[in-house]
């Protein structure tokens, strides 16, 4: 497409070729601004395909911009900040219904440290069930572990029923082990997330 380059550049020189420009175009003509891609300031009165992807603003007679055409740059920079601001709102909300739960759900820092204690005291409860079912496995797993070494002396295979049932002992084991090492961390979880609540009520009451 040919188009018509009425003034080329980005100093205050060229206003007064850009007015007479402006006064000399018919009443229908349009004057486009755009910026190519080196940061080269255009004035035309049709927009080149160059132009497609930089960003353009068309002008009245007057100079004034009366319609504008965002570049790809800022284009995406506008989509960026708009999920930002998104981000933020969706954050905020959902701190505010976290604020409103805690604040509805206790009355006082005591009630939040029963809470916290009555979730701790299940998972203590598990911990102790679990202790106390490794230890009841010991005398069993120790003879176990006697008959796999007596029946592997001199190079024997160990039969297929005491290995089953040495393997079956080591599953119950681990599952034991792993239900301890599970409370633990959840317990101390616990811990953090109630006295952050705490935190956040003493936050919330101080305000009142």
């Amino acid at each position: 497409m040919q188009y018509r380059n009425i003034v080329s550049s980005m100093g205050f020189k060229f206003l007064l070729p850009l007015l007479l420009a402006l006064a000399a175009l018919p009443v229908q003509a349009k004057l486009y601004k755009w910026v190519d891609e080196n940061g080269k300031v255009h004035y035309t009165d049709t927009l080149p395909p160059a132009a497609a992807n930089q960003g353009s603003a068309e002008l009245n007679r007057s100079g004034n911009v009366v319609r504008k055409t965002e570049s790809a740059e800022e284009r995406q920079k506008r989509l960026a900040a708009e999920a930002q601001a998104a981000e933020r709102k969706r954050q905020a909300d959902e701190q505010a219904r976290r604020d409103r739960a805690l604040l509805s759900t206790y009355t006082s820092e005591k009630e939040i440290d029963l809470a916290r204690d009555r979730a701790l005291e299940q998972r203590g409860l598990i911990i102790k069930s679990a202790q106390a079912r490794l230890k009841q496995l010991e005398p069993g797993t120790r003879e176990l572990e006697q008959k796999v070494r007596a029946a592997s002396t001199n190079g024997k295979p160990v039969p297929e029923h005491l290995r089953r049932q040495y393997d079956a002992k080591q599953a119950e084991i681990a599952e034991a082990q792993r239900t301890i090492k599970t409370n633990e961390e959840a317990m101390a979880a616990i811990r953090e997330r109630y006295e952050a609540e705490k935190q956040r009520f003493r936050e919330l009451t101080v305000k009142r």
